[in-house]
């Protein structure tokens, strides 16, 4: 099969006629095999009645129903991995993201070569209180991720089969899969600018929370990335700093005590800045060791991404 679009879906009952019909006429138009996969995040309208009276047209359509809202990431990730497409699309279900952008997408993955191919919507209709927000996250996400893309959180990108069956995602993770997918060796990634409409039906799920639990997300899987699996290296260095400078200042507040006979040492800050960075020093260096053990005796550390394999 030659395309996989995975699309969640969250009370989108309203568009999802509209868009099959689409993504079906351009799919026929350009001769391309393919299969659609709705997720439905947990709706509570009647967005799996709709989809499963579509499944009845088009037995190209596969159908998952959550039974309760997990978020993105969960539904695509449970799309990735039924995906037998050689190049996966997603895409949102609201009709704000075009289907006729998909002949060039995967063009991209299949004639370009690219790993990742993510949508860039530079006019965007959204309101203005979720486009400054947007922008701040993708410039610090470009920043720490050091891959030159504009629109990270777009929901319209192309992958190769390769990436998909590669990665693993949870949790707010899904507007980093282009920083997960380098991290596990796909470098080849970049962007084209998208259409991008004006909303259709319903109401807009973006909340000002998701931006915090981004962020928060961007750290843990920058940490996990470089140091998962030699967490020593990360709490190991800062704990041994951190002992470092209280034993220098221990050390100094002891020689003026014995030598040059000052008193009243213990009334000194300096006393209690060098004491609690000794002890901060020991805790941070402990949970460094403790992490460490536990990583040597994790499944799955001594997993490895491979590209090719001779010999077997």
């Amino acid at each position: 099969m030659q395309l996989s679009l995975v699309i969640p879906v969250y009370n989108e009952e309203e568009s999802l006629p509209e868009l099959e019909s689409w993504i079906r006429k351009v799919a026929e138009k350009e001769g391309l095999s393919y299969e659609i996969i709705f997720v439905d995040d947990g709706s509570s309208d009647k967005s799996w009645n709709v989809i499963e009276g579509l499944k009845i047209n088009n037995p190209n359509i596969k159908g998952i129903k959550f039974r309760r809202n997990y978020g993105k990431s969960a539904a695509l990730q449970k799309g990735f991995t039924l995906a037998r497409g050689e190049v996966v699309i997603t895409m949102d279900a609201d009709l704000q993201d075009s289907p006729d952008e998909i002949p060039e997408l995967y063009r991209m993955i299949k004639t370009d070569g690219f790993d990742i191919v993510s949508g860039w919507k530079k006019k965007r209709y959204d309101p203005i209180s979720k486009r400054w927000p947007s922008k701040l996250f993708n410039r610090t996400t470009s920043y720490i991720s050091k891959i030159k893309l504009h629109d990270f959180n777009c929901g319209l990108k192309a992958y190769n089969r390769n990436v998909v069956k590669s990665i693993e995602i949870y949790g707010e993770m899904h507007r980093y899969i282009p920083v997960i997918a380098k991290w596990a060796g796909f470098s080849r990634i970049t962007e084209k600018v998208v259409q991008h409409s004006p909303r259709k039906y319903g109401s807009s799920k973006f909340g000002g929370g998701r931006i915090i639990k981004g962020f928060l997300d961007l750290i843990t899987i920058t940490f996990v990335s470089k140091f998962g699996k030699r967490p020593m290296h990360f709490f190991g260095v800062i704990g041994t700093l951190l002992f470092f400078v209280g034993f220098v200042i221990a050390a100094y507040l002891s020689y003026a005590k014995f030598f040059w006979l000052e008193h009243k040492m213990t009334e000194r800050p300096l006393f209690y800045l060098g004491l609690l960075s000794m002890v901060m020093g020991t805790q941070v260096f402990v949970a460094g060791f403790i992490a460490e053990m536990v990583s040597r005796n994790a499944h799955g550390r001594n997993d490895y991404q491979i590209e090719k394999e001779l010999g077997h």
